[in-house]
């Protein structure tokens, strides 16, 4: 009897700490402002990392900002793999991946060759994998992860990179400034 109640107790414990961390990593995602829906494609995007946001440009006019997540070491240039960092400067949307581990991800030609010749001059990786993409699958719906969390990424919430995902197409320029 007292061996049960030690486990129901430790049970017990083990819910509230898991429950505890869920509500410091997750918030609640506010129900999204109705805005008209974006027509055409986007031409330009931008993001700058110290505001953590993101602005998408049609015709040269911005229609859309996010607030964004980043890497988990978000101050500086990406220099290598697993520095938590995201890059900076200009490149383009190279690729699509609907079948991400995150909800929808588009993807950004980081490392530059000039990234590359450096690392390998270092002996090290640059690392790769830069996307722009919502939370992660597992994540129950209606949350999302707080802070700066990604490996080096650009996050949005779930329902910002699908409005982003039916509008921009390979090729569109991505400037990252701090």
């Amino acid at each position: 009897m007292i061996r049960s109640l030690r486990i129901l107790s430790r049970l017990f414990l083990l819910g509230l700490g898991i429950a505890l961390l869920a509500y410091w990593w997750l918030e609640r995602v506010p129900e999204p402002q109705k805005q008209t829906r974006l027509n055409g494609q986007i031409d330009r995007i931008l993001i700058e990392k110290s505001r953590r946001k993101l602005t998408l440009f049609q015709q040269g006019k911005p229609v859309r900002e996010y607030h964004i997540a980043l890497g988990f070491a978000p101050d500086g240039d990406k220099l290598r793999q697993g520095d938590g960092k995201t890059p900076l400067g200009i490149y383009k949307i190279n690729r699509r991946n609907g079948r991400s581990k995150y909800t929808l991800s588009l993807g950004i030609d980081y490392p530059k060759p000039e990234d590359v010749a450096r690392a390998k001059a270092g002996g090290y990786s640059p690392g790769g994998d830069i996307f722009i993409h919502g939370q992660p699958n597992n994540m129950p719906k209606g949350l999302m992860a707080k802070g700066d969390w990604t490996a080096g990424c650009i996050a949005l919430k779930n329902n910002e990179i699908r409005e982003m995902w039916d509008v921009v197409p390979i090729g569109t320029p991505v400037e990252i400034r701090p």
